[in-house]
């Protein structure tokens, strides 16, 4: 890894310590994220090793280490062995409590969204997708596979059923132009969702559509949503672990 010709005036740091009754690392870590969030520190920054920050602020090392360590698992910076520490590419994130248009989460990144359309037809629903969309066996459904891509970097596998009875055109739509989000929520807007996250190690179809090795473990996420009392769709999201994360916000 190169590291930018921009060095960091480590003494910057004192100053930018909040000035609230917190533990110093806790200070620490604060204002190194500011740094970050800022921009004032970029993505692959090599940052001050401990011992430059404990020269230049007076502090213990155990404190700047704690600082670093809890940065790094919060994903604000990277260790590299033999290299130093760094800060890191922000991960790909979306609400865990709502359901948003994968498009405007990328393009809010300043990112360029696209999509691949693998899967589109209409068929019967098996006895599975039957209980999954609360149909009888046999209801005509659509079934579609897209592949969503975050600036040329796939991020996104969606697999879906629809209840075609209350999206009649689902088939007909295009999934490279539009997302199925966009779609959905103008003909059967959503009245509520559920969702089931859980880990799980990746087919070798899904590796390749993914570009990922066969050992990376990707994030399924299985939603359901409803409007009003039917079931408009029921989806398989599946994102590579190193690239995604799901965010949520617990209010009083």
């Amino acid at each position: 890894m190169s590291e930018p010709v921009t060095r960091i005036n480590v003494a910057n740091l004192f100053n930018d310590l909040p000035n609230a009754s917190q533990p110093i690392y806790a200070k620490l870590k604060q204002a190194i994220m500011q740094k970050i969030t800022s921009g004032e520190w970029p993505v692959n920054q090599r940052v001050p090793s401990e011992l430059e920050v404990v020269k230049a602020l007076g502090v213990s090392r155990m404190t700047v280490n704690r600082a670093l360590r809890e940065l790094t698992a919060e994903g604000f910076l990277v260790r590299h062995q033999g290299l130093g520490t760094f800060v890191a590419e922000k991960k790909a994130h979306s609400a865990l409590f709502e359901v948003h248009n994968i498009a405007e989460e990328i393009a809010a990144r300043g990112h360029q969204h696209k999509s691949e359309l693998l899967v589109l037809e209409s068929t019967k629903a098996s006895v599975e997708e039957a209980v999954s969309l609360g149909v009888r066996t046999n209801h005509c459904i659509f079934r579609s596979v897209v592949l969503h891509y975050e600036n040329d970097l796939p991020i996104q596998i969606e697999e879906r059923i629809v209840n075609a009875r209350l999206a009649p055109e689902y088939d007909q739509q295009d999934f490279v132009a539009h997302t199925s989000y966009e779609y959905l929520m103008r003909v059967a807007p959503m009245t509520e969702g559920e969702h089931l996250v859980e880990a799980i190690l990746p087919s070798a179809e899904e590796c390749q559509r993914l570009q990922i090795s066969a050992q990376e473990p990707c994030l399924q996420i299985k939603r359901r949503t409803w409007s009003d009392d039917d079931i408009v769709t029921v989806a398989r999201l599946l994102h590579p672990g190193s690239r995604f994360q799901l965010f949520g916000h617990f209010g009083r």
